[in-house]
């Protein structure tokens, strides 16, 4: 099986004379097809048809692009089982995951683009003024492998409803999703130019659409390093970019009856995905006076998550998704294990049994210090630190004694004192009892996890240009 096509001006071409990549299923470590790598000439042929549809798509009305989202949503629905499976395939989702969340989260964004785009007032008196919400213009979107169809349409749905038209970059260890997202636009008939994929490398397809003068927006998923490539490469042509980063979560588990319950959903949630996910909870903070009670629970509950083949029906987490990310994660394990904090359970190498595959062990650290490594650096794997503190100003302090600001979890019994200490935490969403706000909340982060932000109606307005008719 071959992916070597790239979609562009409404149309399937097969570029010549290029390298290509092969993809890796990573539970088995086998090839499972090639994609082509895409040049700068690439995006350029890609910037051209792009340009030119927004001239038209632009105008078009926002009735006419609610039925085109409608029309995207009902064939997406109908080939969700397509996207599940290149979902597995290509980064060893387990298939309750797979099929679950990774999948579905793409109708909730097109149902949230849709509502988004009915209820917006695109032009308005204000005072004196006319205001005018109109699209940006052409939009470079690199998405990243974890909850690849996730990031795709959160980012698609809310750019073709503001009539922006799009240049996608998938991850190159994750493409296969997006090309039958790529398959559904067409049968879609989306306007030739409208969308457009090209697979590729950060540093060479990436570097080319960032710096690009005809591109007006880069919208970046990924870790701050790379958010932070794009940025200096979108500086010279002002253009907007919007960057979803890293993480590293704190969960704040108060001292009261829920204590039991809000640590093994904590380890549960730290542990889904294989905890390839930015926003996971991956500092547990406990109270000092409790914590040789939260390690026992914590290993307790770490020991019930079955790690294995994702197409088996018991699977809890699959594999990390590549050699790469395999060997990151079992050097930040050796270096926790270095800096003191204590192994709870888990640790280096693999589980038995599992010896094909990049599978890690599900990992909890105890005594583990704010400024350990494994505490300051975002891991993505299955990977907790439990730290503890004294009081609530205290945790809260530890909560926010870091260059991430994505996500932050409080859990606890009274939601009253779970809020209050939700308005403290410097993050873009906060988790009361691991609530999740889905398609409809606002995502993003603070400080070094991005700007921006996505979902529903804040995502519609990062492709809006904001015009103000002055004097009519």
């Amino acid at each position: 099986m071959e992916k070597l096509d790239f979609y562009v001006d409404g149309a399937w071409i097969k570029p010549s004379g290029v390298e290509t990549l092969d993809v890796i299923n990573p539970a088995s470590e086998e090839k499972v097809t090639k994609i082509s790598l895409g040049t700068a000439d690439h995006v350029d042929q890609a910037v051209r048809a792009a340009r030119k549809a927004f001239q038209t798509f632009s105008q078009t009305p926002v009735e006419q692009r609610i039925d085109l989202l409608t029309t995207i949503r009902e064939i997406y629905k109908r080939r969700l089982d397509d996207v599940a499976d290149a979902i597995q395939t290509e980064m060893g989702a387990p298939t309750h995951l797979a099929k679950g969340a990774q999948a579905m989260v793409g109708l909730g964004h097109l149902k949230a683009a849709i509502r988004s785009l009915t209820n917006h007032t695109f032009e308005y008196e204000h005072g004196k003024f006319l205001i005018r919400h109109e699209p940006i213009g052409v939009c470079g979107l690199i998405t990243p492998w974890n909850w690849p169809i996730n990031q795709v349409v959160s980012k698609l749905a809310p750019c073709i409803a503001a009539g922006c038209t799009a240049i996608l970059k998938p991850s190159e260890i994750a493409p296969l999703s997006s090309m039958i997202m790529a398959e559904i636009l067409d049968e879609a008939k989306v306007p030739a130019g409208v969308f457009n994929l090209i697979n590729g490398m950060g540093p060479v397809v990436g570097e080319a659409m960032s710096s690009h003068p005809d591109i007006d927006m880069m919208s970046f998923t990924g870790s701050t390093r790379g958010g932070v490539a794009v940025a200096k490469a979108s500086a010279d042509s002002v253009k907007r970019v919007s960057q979803e980063l890293g993480g590293k979560s704190a969960n704040i588990i108060l001292d009261d009856v829920d204590f039991e319950k809000s640590i093994k959903n904590g380890v549960d949630l730290c542990m889904d995905n294989t905890g390839q996910s930015c926003n996971a909870p991956t500092r547990m903070l406990v109270p000092a006076s409790r914590k040789d009670e939260a390690h026992d629970i914590a290993k307790l509950a770490a020991e019930k998550v079955i790690v294995g083949d994702p197409k088996k029906e018991d699977t809890i987490i699959g594999p990390l998704v590549s050699e790469v990310q395999y060997k990151k994660v079992q050097n930040l394990i050796e270096k926790g294990i270095n800096e003191g904090a204590k192994l709870l359970i888990g640790g280096t190498g693999k589980p038995h049994g599992l010896e094909q595959g990049y599978f890690a062990k599900p990992t909890v650290f105890g005594d583990v210090e704010n400024d350990m490594t494994i505490s300051k650096e975002e891991i993505f794997g299955p990977v907790l630190s439990i730290l503890t503190y004294d009081d609530i100003d205290n945790a809260v302090e530890i909560a926010n004694d870091t260059e991430y600001g994505l996500a932050a979890y409080v859990s606890g019994e009274n939601k009253e004192t779970l809020t209050s200490i939700a308005r403290r935490l410097r993050a873009g969403q906060i988790h009361i009892n691991y609530g999740s706000g889905g398609p409809d909340a606002p995502f993003g982060g603070y400080k070094q996890s991005g700007n921006g932000r996505e979902k529903a109606e804040w995502g519609l307005e990062e492709f809006l240009e904001v015009k103000a008719i002055v004097g009519a």
